[in-house]
């Protein structure tokens, strides 16, 4: 098979070290870092200070702008992070741009003191945090090989609880102000990102896939973006609306406890499922069958939802919110490394990863329209229900995906 012309003619080993891999997973750390402890915490405290008893509607107004501006932001970084490999150059240059223009973002939200200057900053915000995570999620389908993909989706998983333990930390200082939890998150995120900045890009020199094999890719890739949609649906509407859930079922406690409480209740959420995505990774990788592992972790996260919809204590909703966060946690770590074995062509990896990213954003317009519709500050069962059957739709769906991960076209494509 033809090499394809952009990428280095001398291909690496067949595996990348766990130095790599480890500094791969602290740049990802850093990502997430970016966008959760602002968007799960400090975003819906902004809200309230801004807006007061509108809060609802404005955050509503901010999840569907937001989700809007980071749908496109996401491809179009994706797009000319491909350009920039075509030319000979490589993707680090956008991170570096992404990171600079989040760290300008965060001053410009610090700064917002009206609803509208609030929405403006945020959408800036999104914007600038998916020109960090576009080319950085395409370095890992560059740079990893496919037999590595499963354990480095797995090592992914971490980034979540360390980003959820700032959160919780920003939170439990007290003398920290808004400006100053504002300023350290930008600075951790350029921090865990720039080992990876400093190695020089080393791609995985892929054959061209044959025809056949491509329309196999095509439409399993299709089938994986319906997926993790129907999955992700429920993970936006619980990390806008995570509080306010927690305020429904906890009413007597105050905003501020429930705060500080979420956040140690999210580094539990986060870290339970670590271990179990890293072991369940290396499994997927040695056996060549990722579908069952997935399909297992949307039924865990079904049964997680149905329990915060019956929950009718803080302990409660937190233990059903843990068990929904370690069964979809495991499985957006093992589907990022499963969706990357289905990239039908080298050339657009950073495009096609910045399409399957709208099952990343567009939730964030599903999510927040059907827990309006569903949902009161005081009952969210009913949407919690609906969201319990979509995530194990996502799980239904997956299963009839043919190639990769299955010892299929997407391993013998690297």
């Amino acid at each position: 098979m033809a090499r394809h012309p952009a990428l280095p003619t001398a291909p690496l080993p067949d595996r990348r070290s766990t130095g790599f891999l480890l500094v791969f997973a602290l740049a990802y750390v850093g990502g997430v870092i970016g966008y959760l402890p602002f968007l799960t915490l400090l975003l819906p405290i902004k809200v309230a200070a801004v807006a007061g008893a509108g809060r609802l509607g404005v955050l509503t107004m901010i999840v569907v702008a937001g989700a809007l501006s980071a749908s496109v932001a996401n491809i179009a970084f994706g797009w000319l992070s491909d350009r920039s490999v075509a030319r000979g150059g490589g993707r680090r240059k956008w991170l570096a741009g992404g990171l600079v223009a989040t760290t300008l973002s965060y001053a410009a939200i610090g700064a917002a003191t009206s609803s509208t200057g609030l929405i403006l900053s945020v959408v800036t915000f999104q914007v600038a945090v998916n020109a960090v995570l576009a080319p950085l999620l395409a370095i890992m389908a560059d740079e990893v090989p496919n037999a590595q993909k499963g354990l480095a989706g797995g090592l992914l998983a971490v980034a979540s609880p360390v980003a959820a333990a700032l959160a919780a930390a920003l939170m439990a200082t007290a003398l920290l102000g808004e400006a100053a939890r504002l300023a350290i998150v930008p600075l951790v995120v350029v921090a865990c990102t720039m080992p990876l900045l400093l190695q020089r890009a080393q791609p995985v020199v892929p054959d061209d896939p044959p025809r056949p094999a491509r329309a196999v890719l095509r439409r399993d890739l299709a089938l994986a973006w319906i997926a993790r949609l129907f999955v992700q649906i429920a993970g936006s509407a619980l990390f806008v609306y995570f509080f306010y859930y927690l305020e429904s079922v906890a009413p007597t406690v105050a905003p501020a406890t429930i705060a500080a409480r979420m956040g140690t209740v999210m580094i539990v959420a986060y870290s339970v499922p670590l271990p179990i995505a890293v072991f369940v990774g290396r499994l997927a990788d040695r056996s060549g069958r990722t579908k069952p592992f997935l399909f297992a972790a949307t039924v865990v996260a079904a049964a997680g939802l149905v329990g915060m919809a019956g929950a009718q204590s803080f302990t409660g909703g937190a233990v059903a919110f843990c068990v929904y966060s370690a069964g979809t946690s495991v499985f957006l770590a093992l589907h990022a490394s499963f969706a990357m074995q289905l990239l039908p062509d080298a050339r657009h990896r950073g495009r096609d990863l910045g399409l399957l990213n709208l099952t990343n954003t567009l939730p964030g317009l599903l999510g927040p329209t059907l827990t309006w519709a569903l949902a009161t500050p005081t009952d969210f069962d009913g949407v919690m229900l609906v969201l319990a059957a979509l995530t194990l739709c996502g799980g239904l769906v997956i299963l009839f995906a043919q190639g990769a991960g299955e010892g299929g076209f997407g391993q013998r494509c690297q």
